[in-house]
């Protein structure tokens, strides 16, 4: 345990070593507030923060792999994971101990938007449970897109081979269930795999839990997807470790 602290510490401290990250704390706090007033935040009139969360998959599609295309591409393209997987550290160790910093970052990243929710309070009263149920969803769904975007990382040393795969991979787990996907795979899918291709899309889980509806089948879905490409990324390494 001591080991994947020490990685979680080195990799949260290296986000601030730079201007990058206040960077892409800017950007993002920006298209964050953006996007919504853009579409009529105010102008709706209603005590609530759908328009934040409803951005929130497509600001993370773009956002979140710019943060993990550096996990281990970086690594390996500077020739410090050799020096790394060295050390008296396993492979899930440092795998768990690059995410959980990453996705703290995520969080960070997030905490300033609550001065939208808190601008709503203030003029009206917004149910909290859905506004908190909302950020839950976007954590969530951060840490899958994040869980994606390592394994990706793992694969190439790359940075930017890295981005433009997670960013299609992200793209078909979110926009598979929309009505203009759905209608194309119709063409050539069964019924019964085009209601499984729906079932799997993040977006439909996702906007379960904007909505207020914490369901365990929802939190689940996005638990198992971060086991599922973590554990993949750690196949990938392990393999790179062997040989």
């Amino acid at each position: 345990m001591s080991a994947l602290t020490a990685v979680f510490k080195r990799e949260f401290k290296s986000y601030f070593t730079t201007p990058v990250a206040y960077v892409f704390l800017v950007i993002f706090l920006f298209f964050a507030g953006y996007l919504p007033f853009r579409q009529g935040f105010f102008e709706l009139r209603q005590a609530d923060l759908g328009l934040l969360f409803r951005n929130m998959p497509l600001l993370f599609v773009f956002m979140v792999p710019c943060v993990a295309m550096r996990l281990w591409a970086e690594e390996k393209k500077s020739g410090s994971i050799e020096l790394l997987f060295s050390l008296p550290v396993t492979v899930p160790q440092a795998v768990l101990g690059k995410f959980f910093a990453a996705w703290l970052f995520l969080l960070i990243a997030l905490l300033p938007t609550v001065t939208m929710p808190l601008t709503v309070i203030y003029l009206g009263s917004p149910d909290i449970g859905v506004i908190l149920a909302g950020y839950l969803g976007a954590l969530l769904m951060a840490g899958a897109f994040l869980a994606v975007g390592c394994f990706f990382s793992a694969l190439t040393k790359n940075q930017v081979i890295s981005f433009i795969l997670s960013v299609a991979a992200l793209a078909v787990l979110v926009y598979a269930s929309m009505p203009s996907t759905l209608n194309y795979l119709a063409d050539f899918l069964p019924a019964s795999l085009l209601s499984v291709v729906e079932s799997l899309s993040l977006l439909a889980h996702y906007e379960s839990l904007q909505k207020g509806l914490l369901q365990l089948s929802d939190i689940l879905y996005f638990v198992f997807l971060i086991i599922a490409w973590i554990t993949a990324c750690m196949v990938v390494l392990d393999e790179r470790k062997a040989g």
